[in-house]
């Protein structure tokens, strides 16, 4: 039987490879047709007894398209390049954090 390496796990999807572009799109994708609120967070470190990560700008309320998710992740990740990014979904009905998975690892990006 072969295990998983060890290394840091962060939020959800972390036990997955890391994942592609078309991956990460279609993952925001499921964000913005469930209507949820889309947000870019960074933290220096990803250590799990950190809960509080700043915020990339405003949450992105008007996003209709993953382009639009995309470049502000792209943004994000030139402006704090030594930085772990996540995305977060946020459901302004329930008025919860519903996902979030890692977009950026200093050094190992997928953009």
């Amino acid at each position: 039987m072969k295990t998983l390496p060890k290394e840091r796990r962060y939020e959800t999807l972390s036990y997955l490879p890391p994942l592609t572009d078309a991956q990460i799109s279609r993952q925001i994708q499921y964000i913005l047709e469930k209507g949820y609120i889309a947000a870019i967070e960074f933290n220096e470190s990803s250590d799990p007894t950190e809960f509080y990560w700043s915020m990339w700008k405003l949450p992105l309320f008007s996003a209709r398209s993953t382009q639009e998710v995309l470049s502000e992740i792209q943004a994000c990740r030139s402006e704090y390049s030594n930085c772990f990014i996540r995305v977060v979904g946020f459901d302004n009905v329930k008025q919860c954090q519903i996902l979030s998975f890692i977009v950026h690892k200093p050094n190992t990006s997928r953009f």
